[in-house]
């Protein structure tokens, strides 16, 4: 048993010499051989270790008497000890979630104050089939059958996954440990139970006698296929998604041109960046996004779990769902001149200059690049405003024949239906002199006989921009 747990550790890197480990322990049988054996092995790699333990408060009396129970071992083999209580009787219908997430953050604690390198847990083979079993009977796809992982990327480590629960039993009889059993696991309102108990042993029985090692096997081949992906997906994120506050934008060219299995993947990592996990996340949800970006309607809205996806033109944003609806934005800001005035509710900032030009022939702009335009300043009729558009907004932009409303050129210049709500215009109060990405008003676009030119640059923090929409053929 020993080698066996010793391999696994080499095999996953999961401890480097001299780290300080913390020890998961509820009192169970995984968690007490996990803990034994840890104590055995850990001189081969200077281990410290440190148990720790959360009470749930779900089962009353018996529940403290777990904690009481780890709390004597850890003395009795001279370990230090941490305790937490968690309070989850008020908890949501889904307690199984609500108590993995107050361990996630117990043990999230400990790793992020220093007090603990790593945190190894007792899940083993046995419950690797069942998490496999369960995510696919929830339709996951190759990431969820990827199950329990040895490692994660947070600190957590499962030297037990790949022996099984009746190898734990023995080792625990043979050595004479003793340990607490959780009512709790017998109950059959729980799915994982339900899965353990009857349907798991009866598939096994009527159709695969060694399915729980299939099914762990799915496991190790779908961790391997993911662990390619991993690297494939780290590419493709950095050429194919924009990250912005609080969204995420995705060309829909580029994701439809991608093979079906690397935009599925690509969804999924904008999906995590935004939600921070995949929890309640499925096929469906994720073939619901590369659908909307295939469809030739041009514009869509789909809801998930915690998001909020919208397809405009050629891009989708992926949002977090607000709080509430946050209504239509309304701002008007003062203009300084020399200054810069940023945006709300957005990443642009618009730089303001004034330009004095030293001879009728030099072009206003000749020493500047794309994204800045010009305003004859002598042509302005007085103090100036800058605030977001308003239905029925309109003006004559410099090239354009006639007067155009607003809303026209958005659809004009294939402007994405959340980047209107704060789109700036500069007015005198009355009238439109200029407006983002559609340039001044005819009748005061600097010209060769301008001598003082107002000059404004549109800018996304740190970017010009249109930088933003290169390649897209906007």
């Amino acid at each position: 048993m020993l080698d066996r747990i010793a391999q696994t550790i080499v095999r996953y890197r999961m401890f480097e010499s001299g780290q300080k480990v913390g020890v998961a322990v509820s009192g169970g049988a995984d968690s007490v051989c996990l803990l034994h054996l840890l104590r055995e092995l850990g001189p081969r790699w200077g281990l410290r270790l440190h148990v720790l333990h959360l009470n749930h408060r779900l089962r009353g009396a018996e529940s403290d008497e777990d904690a009481a129970f780890v709390r004597r071992l850890a003395e009795e083999l001279g370990l230090p000890f941490t305790g937490r209580e968690a309070d989850l009787v008020s908890a949501s219908d889904n307690l199984e979630e609500a108590a993995r997430e107050a361990r996630l953050a117990f043990f999230g604690e400990m790793l992020a104050s220093g007090q603990v390198d790593r945190v190894a847990t007792g899940h083993t083979r046995s419950d690797q089939a069942e998490t496999v079993l369960f995510r696919f009977l929830r339709g996951a796809g190759s990431a969820g059958l990827a199950g329990i992982r040895p490692v994660t990327s947070d600190g957590l480590v499962r030297p037990l996954l790949e022996v099984d629960r009746t190898d734990v039993a023995e080792f625990l009889r043979r050595q004479a440990i003793s340990w607490r059993d959780d009512s709790s696991n017998l109950s059959l309102e729980f799915a994982r139970n339900r899965i353990r108990h009857h349907l798991l042993p009866q598939l096994a029985r009527e159709w695969n006698p060694a399915l729980p090692q299939t099914l762990a096997q799915t496991a190790d081949w779908a961790l391997a296929e993911e662990s390619y992906w991993e690297a494939e997906i780290n590419r493709l994120e950095e050429t194919c998604l924009i990250a912005e506050s609080g969204h995420i934008l995705l060309n829909v060219d580029n994701l439809n041109k991608l093979p079906v299995a690397a935009a599925r993947r690509l969804v999924r990592r904008a999906m995590e960046r935004l939600r921070g996990d995949l929890r309640r996340i499925d096929f469906s949800h994720v073939a619901a996004i590369v659908k909307l970006a295939a469809t030739q309607e041009g514009h869509g809205r789909v809801q998930l779990p915690g998001l909020d996806i919208l397809r405009s033109f050629e891009w989708l944003r992926l949002s977090r769902l607000p709080a509430e609806n946050p209504g239509r934005p309304d701002y008007r800001l003062g203009v300084p001149i020399p200054g810069i005035l940023r945006i709300p509710g957005t990443e642009l900032e618009i730089y303001l200059e004034l330009v004095e030009k030293k001879d009728r022939s030099e072009p206003w702009n000749s020493v500047y690049n794309g994204g800045i335009v010009g305003i004859d300043w002598c042509r302005l009729p007085g103090s100036l405003v800058m605030r977001n558009w308003r239905p029925g907004d309109q003006y004559q932009p410099r090239g354009s024949a006639s007067a155009q409303k607003i809303k026209t050129l958005f659809q004009q210049f294939r402007v994405p239906l959340w980047e209107r709500r704060y789109w700036p215009v500069l007015t005198d109060g009355v009238s439109v002199l200029w407006a983002l990405r559609f340039g001044p008003a005819a009748e005061i676009a600097a010209g060769p006989e301008s001598r003082t030119v107002l000059k404004i640059r549109e800018m996304r923090i740190g970017r010009e921009y249109a930088s933003v929409y290169e390649g897209s053929g906007r």
